[in-house]
């Protein structure tokens, strides 16, 4: 097995401790971003939500200067972006450079994308449900929480499920500029030395990591449709 594998993979058969250190930071900014971008993407959501026409808490300016933000900072290819906060990342983190300093891209691309997918999530809410519930009396913010984030959970799983897969590519893309992680390995490794089984085993360890995380969320959307 081990002839075989040095036969047809040379080259990754000579690194193995970078391929798995490669895939640990990759894990490693997929996992924050997701956090933190979830947390601010899960908030601008549900601000898109009930501030606008007609919203719970109906806020027209609010919503509109909010919307157009989110719709600039979704329009900047991502690879742009990752250049224009290099100041603002090294200002923050010390460094632009390794895997640390590209959360700071990671989220500001990711958040506007997530918030938007959230709005669309919890737009999908049944209104007889909403209009029940402040029949009721019941507060905007209880409305928020018992209403549009329990009846749109599932929604909101297969969003996030979309958004992670979205976050695992955008960590290979980052490695391009020296953020670590697969993407920078089958670079720096695959393409720029030719070495294309490196290129290859990279990304079948991202497929990987995308059917782990698509595997996850159908499961839990599983649980939660029951």
């Amino acid at each position: 097995m081990q002839s075989l594998f040095e036969q047809y993979l040379p080259n990754v058969a000579e690194i193995p401790d970078e391929f798995i250190e490669a895939t640990q930071e990759t894990i490693y900014m997929t996992v924050y971003t997701s956090i933190i971008a979830g947390i601010l993407g899960l908030i601008f959501g549900i601000l898109l939500v009930v501030t606008r026409p007609g919203g719970l808490l109906e806020q027209r300016a609010f919503f509109n200067i909010l919307d157009k933000v989110i719709n600039i900072v979704r329009s900047i290819p991502f690879i742009i972006l990752l250049a224009l906060l290099v100041t603002v990342t090294r200002f923050i983190v010390g460094t632009s450079i390794g895997a640390t300093a590209a959360l700071v891209p990671l989220i500001v691309g990711v958040v506007p994308f997530y918030a938007r997918q959230i709005e669309v999530a919890l737009l999908e809410v049944d209104p007889g449900v909403i209009e029940a519930a402040e029949a009721m009396g019941t507060s905007p913010f209880g409305i928020i929480f018992r209403v549009y984030l329990r009846e749109g959970l599932p929604g909101i799983i297969r969003v996030s499920a979309l958004t992670i897969i979205n976050v695992i590519s955008l960590t290979a893309m980052a490695g391009a500029v020296g953020a670590g992680g697969l993407g920078n390995l089958a670079i720096t490794r695959g393409y720029n030395r030719f070495q294309t089984d490196v290129t290859w085993v990279a990304v079948v360890v991202i497929l990987i990591l995308v059917f782990i995380s698509q595997a996850v969320s159908n499961w839990l959307i599983r649980r939660v449709s029951h």
